[in-house]
């Protein structure tokens, strides 16, 4: 990046574009842009130059036609309900240009628009959780992972829906510039710079379905607020009145997911909260997590997130949460 001096980041637009797919990446780029010694060259196209209407009725007017538009640093492909069916004029033009640039990003769907194009054959990528099925059923070349927010693979970066398009376009300035100043323009938008791309883009009550039967329903809610407590199955099945064997198979039934995996996802989610929110040790939010020791927490989080607890605190925790 030092010998680029005002790289280009180049947005394509189309009718049917989710908006917030384009201005929120656009507004991490152009806060960064005012920060001394820092410039990105934002510019919008459209195949014809003209204005398109985004999926909630707002009209968007590009910069230029594709064809006009100069040879991007980064090429961004938002998405939208426009990426459903199929585009041979706007994959003609990202297969034969998309190549050229230094960074090729999607934001939700428009990973389906880079897979038209044949662009994500071989690539490990990801897209808004309600398409991934759908992505690697279309084209079973592309290895598509539904859990992260976002995912890099050498030039390539893929982020799932809408407002992860911030989070990527926040790591892409951290990766240009730096974590300050990322940290900066996190600050200013209200989201903070806290979410690894290989976080999940559900939390677990999100993730699973919320069973059908009170009982069932009452300890999901239970194992949310004791993360600490025995969350066994026999434990879990007592407190919802029915059987082991019974409770284990209404549970997975109901919500999608087994007790186990559910009660991992909460713990955690619980002892990352921890780590980005308070100043507690590793010691400390290992019990109050239900890990019982850092060990046991180390391992959760290297399997999960692939990263140790220490290293995930020191890039994602809350300011105001102290040293």
């Amino acid at each position: 990046m030092a010998d680029v001096k005002q790289p280009t980041v180049l947005v394509v637009l189309f009718d049917g574009v989710q908006s917030l797919d384009v201005t929120g990446p656009m507004e991490v780029f152009s806060g960064a842009s005012r920060s001394p010694g820092v410039s990105y060259d934002l510019r919008t196209a459209s195949l014809d130059g003209g204005p398109v209407r985004s999926t909630s009725g707002l009209t968007l007017v590009p910069d230029s036609s594709l064809a006009d538009a100069p040879a991007p640093h980064t090429l961004l492909v938002p998405g939208g309900h426009g990426t459903r069916g199929s585009h041979p004029e706007l994959t003609g033009w990202l297969r034969e240009h998309a190549p050229r640039a230094e960074r090729l990003v999607s934001v939700c769907t428009g990973a389906l628009l880079l897979a038209e194009a044949g662009l994500l054959d071989g690539h490990r990528v990801t897209t808004h959780w309600n398409y991934c099925d759908r992505l690697a059923r279309d084209y079973p070349a592309v290895r598509v992972d539904p859990e992260p927010i976002f995912v890099r693979d050498g030039r390539l970066a893929t982020s799932a829906g809408v407002t992860a398009g911030i989070d990527l376009a926040l790591a892409l300035v951290e990766e240009d510039h730096g974590r300050d100043l990322a940290l900066t323009i996190a600050r200013h938008l209200v989201v903070f710079l806290r979410r690894p791309g290989n976080q999940a883009q559900f939390s677990a009550q999100l993730s699973a379905q919320t069973a059908r039967r009170e009982p069932l329903r009452e300890v999901q809610h239970w194992i949310t607020q004791h993360p600490d407590a025995d969350l066994g199955v026999d434990a879990l099945a007592a407190r919802a009145r029915l059987s082991p064997r019974h409770f284990a198979r209404a549970f997975r039934a109901e919500t999608g997911t087994t007790p186990g995996r559910y009660v991992e996802r909460v713990r955690l989610e619980h002892a990352r909260r921890l780590l980005e929110d308070t100043a507690d040790g590793v010691e400390r939010i290992a019990r109050a997590s239900g890990y019982g020791t850092p060990e046991a927490m180390r391992r959760a989080f290297v399997k999960t997130l692939a990263t140790a607890p220490a290293e995930y605190r020191r890039r994602f925790r809350t300011p105001a949460a102290g040293t």
